[in-house]
């Protein structure tokens, strides 16, 4: 295959001896597969911000941190103070992010090298040494569903015990490597405590795995992980290993009886006077008369 444009840099450096294939084409990036010595290693190629289709950055940009303080007001007011840009801020996140995650244990792509805005990554596989399929792609048996289920909810607690969520989480991606799930693509990541659509996005991300999963073991529909979880998070109670239930036990508030009797007095005291003034109204003499 022909060395894309973007990637003869690397190339050049010796970082990449070849390109076998292009893997797919997402929403922000290009994948191929590149071989690197004796390896066979994934490069995700950004797109220019024109040919991007991910909205809402807004959204996911909001309390991160790029360096220093100094630096991250620098580039938010685009100032000469920084020199990397915007788009360079978007890209370096996915690095940033995989680096934490790798040492908190989750199960995400192994990070290599980024030069050039190129990302060298492991190639997930499967068992047999093919490309790893997307969650999406599977037709899954009930017990592997509730398995799946029950591994990525522990990644997500794993992600925010360490302070980032995924922000687009769902079955799309997901790898099922031959260690099991992997995670995959974090250039929306966002730092829960700096960010106000944090529970939003926790939200939203275990909304989206679990919809998936439920079309196999239609109970999970009836869990709801999203609040125990960010309830757990908020009280500083959220650790690896924490015992989940999937419920949230609602709390039913006292009934105030005296409220509620006096609520209905009132109520029958205007209708009584409403009643009242619609018969002297209509038996009064001018009534009549008219």
């Amino acid at each position: 295959m022909k060395t894309p444009n973007r990637i003869e840099p690397l190339v050049e450096e010796g970082l990449v001896d070849s390109v076998i294939c292009q893997l797919m084409s997402g929403k922000e990036a290009m994948l191929y597969v590149v071989q690197c010595g004796e390896e066979y290693r994934c490069a995700k190629v950004y797109k220019e911000k024109q040919r991007r289709n991910f909205r809402h950055s807004a959204n996911y940009t909001e309390g991160r941190m790029f360096g220093n303080r100094r630096r991250t007001r620098a580039l938010q007011r685009r100032s000469s103070a920084s020199r990397m840009t915007p788009e360079d801020a978007w890209h370096s996140v996915e690095v940033d992010t995989l680096s934490r995650l790798a040492m908190a244990g989750v199960q995400t792509p192994r990070f290599h090298n980024f030069f050039e805005g190129v990302l060298l990554m492991e190639l997930i596989t499967d068992s047999d040494g093919n490309v790893a399929p997307r969650m999406n792609q599977l037709t899954l048996t009930a017990e592997q569903a509730r398995h799946y289920h029950s591994f990525l909810i522990e990644q997500v607690v794993r992600m925010l015990c360490s302070g980032i969520i995924h922000g687009d989480l769902s079955e799309y991606n997901v790898l099922l490597g031959e260690q099991g799930p992997v995670i995959i693509d974090f250039p929306q990541a966002v730092h829960a405590a700096s960010n106000s659509n944090a529970q939003m996005l926790l939200k939203r991300d275990i909304h989206n795995i679990t919809a998936f999963f439920s079309r196999f073991a239609p109970e999970l529909a009836y869990t709801d992980y999203a609040t125990e979880i960010w309830s757990l998070y908020q009280s500083s109670r959220l650790h690896w290993g924490v015992n989940l239930t999937g419920y949230v036990a609602t709390r039913p508030k006292p009934v105030n009886l005296d409220s509620v009797l006096q609520a209905i007095g009132h109520a029958a005291r205007k209708e009584s006077a409403w009643q009242r003034y619609k018969r002297e109204r209509w038996t009064s003499p001018r009534a009549l008369y008219c």
